[in-house]
């Protein structure tokens, strides 16, 4: 209700022990964590999800045994869930290869900042054949993320190639 965030930070903070937070905004949720005296997680924002990251990490531990020395190909837009698969390969060593169209690649500092940890492997492409070959694993998400509406019809041109079918499956 338009309240500045760092009041509803303090007042949250006496009733809670952790929050979830998941809005569109990193600056909202860095805001509200610089404020808050508890613990706050990004549940989502238009940067990062973790979260959605660990799931899909829990998933191929269940499915594989684990994640080293596999090779995962995310495939699609250089977005919020690409960013998030960029830090997890820079803090658990993962050999990533991202294949996103032109002009939809992940934010190049965070690509660099991962990059510099020199741990793991990260590569970027624009070729999804050439990051689903071989690979263990094939990850994707939506083509329009909430509040990218109006840019579907777009999106669904520009992102023709990148879909995870059965045609890109027999690659991995």
């Amino acid at each position: 209700r338009n309240e500045p965030i760092r009041d509803t930070a303090r007042i949250l903070s006496r009733y809670l022990d952790v929050l979830a937070l998941r809005t569109f905004s990193q600056d909202i949720l860095e805001e509200f964590a610089r404020t808050a005296d508890i613990p706050v997680i990004n549940a989502l924002t238009d940067l990062y999800h973790p979260c959605q990251i660990l799931s899909d990490l829990m998933t191929v531990v269940e499915h594989k045994g684990g994640y080293d020395g596999l090779k995962i190909a995310w495939i699609g837009d250089g977005n919020n869930m690409a960013h998030s698969w960029i830090n997890a390969a820079s803090v658990l060593g993962l050999q990533l290869v991202l294949a996103c169209p032109e002009g939809y690649f992940p934010d190049t500092g965070i690509l660099d900042r991962a990059q510099a940890q020199g741990i793991g492997s990260i590569r970027v492409t624009s070729d999804p054949i050439e990051a689903a070959t071989d690979a263990d694993v094939l990850n994707t998400d939506v083509w329009a993320s909430m509040g990218q509406e109006s840019e579907e019809d777009r999106r669904k041109t520009v992102f023709k190639g990148f879909c995870v079918d059965t045609g890109m499956l027999a690659h991995a």
